[in-house]
């Protein structure tokens, strides 16, 4: 069997995170054992371009369990747990191409071994694998049925493919699941976040100037846990209705240089590129800590900052001081996300949910292989309301049902006040 991990003695330890995670994990335990069952991905093969992490590793384990060959490389060169990756081959007899650190050639190198194994499925977090069937490995189009993407990075992607009439496969937008956006960007970044910041920086929260990018779904929830911590709160947007809601809620808006001149730390959940740029550079406050907790490693302008600085030094594992000579700036992670590196991500609950989403997605579109157009296609509300009944049913919760008459009434336009 092909693959390309760090060290095949890791296994061990990466076992207990998987089994720890799959504890966590109720939701794909139940879709896992019906998939062995029914085999509804028999015939499957996915090159999956994931987070390599334990959450990851169970649902791996539920596609493999529904029939399907998974083959899996990194979406991040720093999210990968090499145990995880180990025991993914040693005990499971998955091919996986990762390794936490890989530079960017070794990266690409990683996606284009899982698509020589010529899949006619993939999965990603940030359409990378998907980019590069529509580029590079073109010959695949032939082959390829159908696509599920996890990010809103690479569902902003997918939708201008489309819109450019260059979308060639079908996708779902695993990301527009009620049951993953809600709650895996909301609970699952804002913790995460927190976790990787604090990690990596060992700093008290609680009085600090703390600026969040961004108030979509991540800023919403990374805004609500930086405040519950006792920081004091500053968001930043561009549009105006989010700008309008974070007023609504109580924190302070305004500019980023405004911002950024008197925080302590500034993170970036947008999506975009350059949200963290040279001007905002030369306004920070002395000591200002930047990181990223959105997708691709450009939401910070790195280079920018480099040719500013006079000397740069690792001073923390995951912590780079950049010496502009005047003030000194922090980078976390090298820009790159940070609830993935300096820590361990979303928590096996929230993505219990998100990954749910993904196994019945992929089994969703296996099934409707070969009758969708090449459009962006959203899971339909009936399965992603599955996904929140089995949730709520695992954690003991029962909630009330609409009678008959109740039922009439929300349909009908006869009977009025």
């Amino acid at each position: 069997m092909k693959y390309d991990i760090k060290d095949i003695k890791l296994a061990g330890e990466g076992k207990n995170l998987i089994e720890w995670a799959g504890r966590n994990m109720p939701v794909l335990q139940l879709i896992k054992e019906r998939f062995k069952k029914q085999k509804p991905l028999k015939g499957a093969k996915i090159a999956a371009c994931l987070h390599v992490t334990a959450e990851t590793a169970n649902l791996m384990l539920a596609l493999c369990a529904g029939g399907a060959e998974v083959y899996l490389c990194a979406s991040n060169p720093l999210s990968t747990n090499d145990a995880v990756a180990a025991s993914l081959v040693k005990d499971y007899k998955i091919p996986v191409f990762a390794i936490k650190g890989e530079n960017n050639q070794i990266y690409y190198k990683h996606l284009n071994m899982v698509l020589d194994f010529r899949p006619n499925f993939t999965m990603d977090d940030g359409a990378d694998l998907f980019s590069l069937v529509h580029s590079k490995r073109t010959e695949l189009l032939k082959t390829v049925v159908g696509s599920n993407e996890e990010t809103t990075t690479g569902v902003i992607r997918l939708r201008a493919m489309e819109k450019d009439k260059a979308l060639k496969i079908p996708v779902l937008a695993v990301n527009d699941n009620l049951t993953k956006h809600l709650f895996d960007n909301r609970y699952g970044t804002g913790q995460s976040t927190i976790d990787g910041i604090i990690r990596a920086t060992n700093m008290l929260l609680a009085g600090k100037k703390f600026v969040v990018c961004g108030y979509g779904w991540c800023g919403r929830g990374l805004a609500m846990r930086a405040r519950g911590m006792g920081a004091n709160v500053t968001i930043c947007e561009t549009d105006p209705v989010k700008a309008l809601e974070a007023k609504m809620d109580g924190y302070t808006v305004t500019t980023l240089k405004k911002a950024i001149a008197v925080a302590d730390f500034v993170v970036s959940v947008t999506g975009d590129k350059h949200v963290i740029d040279k001007n905002h550079f030369k306004a920070a406050k002395d000591g200002v800590v930047l990181a990223n907790s959105g997708h691709f490693d450009v939401e910070i302008n790195k280079e920018a900052l480099k040719k500013m600085a006079k000397s740069v030094r690792k001073v923390r594992q995951m912590v780079e001081e950049y010496d502009l000579g005047n003030k000194k700036i922090y980078l976390l992670a090298e820009g790159r996300l940070v609830n993935l590196s300096a820590a361990d991500g979303h928590p096996a609950a929230v993505m219990d949910m998100s990954f749910a989403g993904q196994a019945l997605a992929a089994e969703y579109m296996w099934n409707k292989r070969g009758q969708l157009k090449n459009k962006v296609y959203s899971l339909p509300e009936k399965l992603d309301r599955q996904i929140a009944a089995l949730k709520l049913k695992s954690e003991g919760v029962t909630i009330d049902r609409l009678t008959k008459e109740q039922k009439k009434y929300l349909s009908s336009w006869t009977e009025g006040t």
